[in-house]
């Protein structure tokens, strides 16, 4: 897998940035350093090796340039990608679109059954996420532990490899950004171990770490922990 190439990560824009030549053939990933969705893209883009043929453009979302809604993507959200003198969002159809759309390892399997069983993980991913984060402002954590636990059934469902269909996928990198957060911030906060008891999601997270295309793209838990606090915590 192409995964060796390092970047220098350019500084993300602002409301004083002037926006890119925007439709000029450039080939550009909106993203946030932040955003778990835009990791996801990102993520893929690395993957691939496409890091010389999909340009990075990271924005401020605290204070993004008015341009960005009004010249590229109107949904003022990320990601987002510019390709062909066309502009699409949503991370889960840039993932699939980025795969299919560019040259690079192929990030989805051909084998049928492990086809559908990515379909059905990718439906069930906003409802993991939602069972997760439904568990930091309250006392038990049984919607985290559905979800965890989930996770490690799923990982049981090919066994001849250690990622959710067996060989690495856009399934994983789906998952990753968000798992790559809440791993550190139930720690920190609920003392609770992601872990414990799941030795294939232990087993997920160590392989998906020796990734070094997914590497160059995480942050510090540390700023992940204290990014969770102020958005789920600070009205408690």
């Amino acid at each position: 897998m192409a995964t060796g190439v390092q970047e220098v990560l350019p500084p993300a824009l602002d409301s004083t940035s002037d926006p890119p030549a925007i439709f000029d053939g450039t080939t550009r990933l909106y993203i946030s350093y932040s955003c778990p969705y835009a990791q996801r893209v990102w993520i893929a883009r690395n993957c691939k090796g496409l890091q010389d043929k999909i340009k990075l453009v990271p924005i401020d979302l605290q204070n993004r340039p008015t341009w960005y809604k009004e010249k590229v993507y109107p949904p003022n959200k990320v990601p987002s990608l510019e390709h062909n003198n066309e502009v699409k969002g949503e991370s889960l159809d840039l993932l699939k679109y980025i795969d299919t759309s560019f040259e690079g390892p192929s990030l989805f399997p051909s084998d049928p059954a492990k086809r559908q069983f990515a379909e059905e993980l990718l439906s069930y991913i906003d409802s993991f996420n939602t069972g997760v984060i439904s568990s930091f402002k309250v006392e038990g954590m049984n919607d985290a532990d559905a979800a965890f636990d989930y996770f490690e059934k799923a990982l049981s469902k090919f066994d001849d490899g250690p990622f959710l269909l067996a060989e690495f996928s856009l399934v994983d990198i789906a998952y990753a950004p968000f798992i790559e957060r809440f791993q550190p911030f139930l720690l920190d906060v609920k003392k609770y171990d992601i872990t414990a008891g799941r030795p294939k999601l232990a087993a997920w997270i160590k392989e998906m770490n020796k990734n070094v295309a997914y590497k160059q793209t995480q942050r510090d838990p540390k700023e992940h922990v204290e990014s969770y606090k102020k958005r789920f915590l600070a009205q408690l």
